[in-house]
């Protein structure tokens, strides 16, 4: 009888094994289908306890994925905490910063077609260009469009999407932008002799280029640099669009020196420079910047976006606000520039509907806030994180940000578009700026090179 006892308890054991190893193709633990990752959702493909719900979870390999950008330590600081932040949210998902400090795009091209570029990473208006035209870059508009997306396309203020949408479609998120505003050192024009400043202006809507002129010419004066002009889009479109002018027509032609309005911009700047209300950049004493001799109480004007704050609020004892461009149309604002940087995803990522994740939380209201509080040197370009920009109210009049970014513009593919056509330009700038050569004839050329440069690059196509 013990025996048959012993046998029969054998028998119901090794029975119950053969069930459980049947049974295991649906409980928790099997990684025969997913080698033992989660899926490109996130998912993890199966329960996370065994079936009889006792034992400890399987462990389940995270999905990994990569994103680059450049920028300053700063920057790149709070980037890091951002990526911190993301995964302790997203504990099925790892995250990894690769910062490009130097040789951004040149590295990252390179890497797309070797097949080892991160998931999503940063393109400049230029770069994303290239990228849609070569293929590289998944279009985003499905994905920005699905149901479950946390940002859309309605979020973003429309003047910022430039060269990131084509036909359309959207290839690039702006992360946030710059738009160009005039910062004023009040020492400066208050030692010129000037009382009412350049907001009070402004309030009473007399702001314009003959409040501007008049206040390089007393801050010359004084022996100071009115305006430092730089040399490159951001500033001399401002010029123009302040003006109602344009650079580019519809079908991406260069148009300025056909334009009375464009032209009437340039010759503006043209006998300022001349009349040395405003440098030029290129003359400006050998080491010294417009930002350090702006610091240092020589400048009066100079032309950026929110990217010099954390840099003049470290400054002791700087007395500096901010202004819209000013206009010459009448009006009390006019468009002006805004230089923004995309979130693009690599359309060869193995992991795309996880990286289109970690992209749209970085760009969202959340993101944006997160990364942009405490001083950041970048306006939001959704809608609904605003509040990082009037904190501690630095500058003053912090407003014109947000005034310049509802009516801005990004640069758009008629100059992004073209390999070399602003090096093109500048290098022309330059020479009218630094050799008094006659305008009508420097213009004439300038428009004639560049519209060469793009007719050769289309005709390439």
């Amino acid at each position: 009888m013990k025996k048959l006892r012993w046998s029969a308890l054998v028998m119901v054991l090794v029975f119950g094994l053969v069930l459980t190893a049947c049974g295991g193709g649906n409980g928790g633990g099997n990684v025969a289908n997913t080698g033992g990752t989660a899926d490109n959702t996130g998912n993890t493909g199966g329960n996370d306890k065994a079936a009889d719900g006792d034992k400890p979870a399987a462990s389940v390999e995270k999905v990994k994925i990569k994103w680059a950008t450049w920028g300053n330590p700063g920057e790149l600081t709070r980037f890091q905490e951002y990526t911190k932040d993301f995964n302790v949210r997203n504990p099925d998902i790892q995250v990894e910063l690769i910062p490009i400090p130097g040789e951004y795009e040149q590295k990252i091209i390179t890497q797309l077609s070797g097949g080892t570029a991160p998931d999503a990473f940063y393109a400049g208006d230029s770069m994303v260009v290239k990228l849609i035209e070569n293929g590289t870059i998944e279009e985003l508009t499905p994905f920005i469009s699905g149901e479950g997306s946390v940002i859309k396309e309605e979020d973003f203020f429309p003047g910022l999407w430039g060269a990131a949408k084509a036909d359309g479609k959207i290839w690039g998120v702006p992360v946030d932008n710059n738009p160009m505003v005039l910062w004023f050192n009040k020492k400066v024009l208050k030692d010129a002799g000037i009382t009412e400043m350049p907001t009070d202006l402004q309030a009473q809507g007399e702001w314009n280029w003959q409040a501007f002129q008049e206040m390089t010419e007393k801050i010359k004066a004084s022996k100071k640099y009115g305006y430092v002009l730089d040399n490159w889009w951001g500033h001399t479109f401002s010029w123009v669009t302040s003006n109602g002018g344009n650079i580019y027509d519809e079908n991406g032609k260069y148009i300025a020196y056909d334009d009375p309005k464009a032209m009437e911009a340039f010759k503006f700047l043209y006998d300022n420079v001349k009349s040395k209300n405003i440098t030029f950049a290129g003359t400006l004493p050998k080491g010294q910047g417009a930002d350090a001799m702006f610091m240092s109480n020589q400048v009066g004007f100079v032309g950026a976006g929110r990217w010099y704050l954390p840099l003049f609020k470290r400054a002791s004892g700087l007395e500096y606000d901010i202004v819209t461009w000013p206009t010459n149309t009448g009006k009390a604002i006019e468009p002006a520039g805004i230089p923004t940087a995309y979130m693009v995803l690599n359309k060869a990522s193995k992991n795309k509907e996880v990286a289109y994740k970690f992209l749209a939380e970085f760009v969202s209201k959340e993101g944006q806030t997160f990364r942009l509080s405490g001083g950041g040197n970048a306006v939001p370009s959704v809608i609904g994180a605003d509040v990082v920009v009037s904190e501690g109210n630095q500058p003053a009049n912090y407003k014109a940000f947000l005034d310049a970014r509802e009516i801005g513009y990004a640069l758009t593919t008629a100059q992004a578009g073209i390999p070399g056509l602003d090096t093109e330009i500048n290098t022309r700038f330059e020479a009218l700026w630094l050799k008094n050569q006659n305008l009508n004839t420097a213009m004439k050329e300038i428009q004639d090179a560049a519209n060469k440069k793009i007719d050769d690059y289309k005709n390439k196509k």
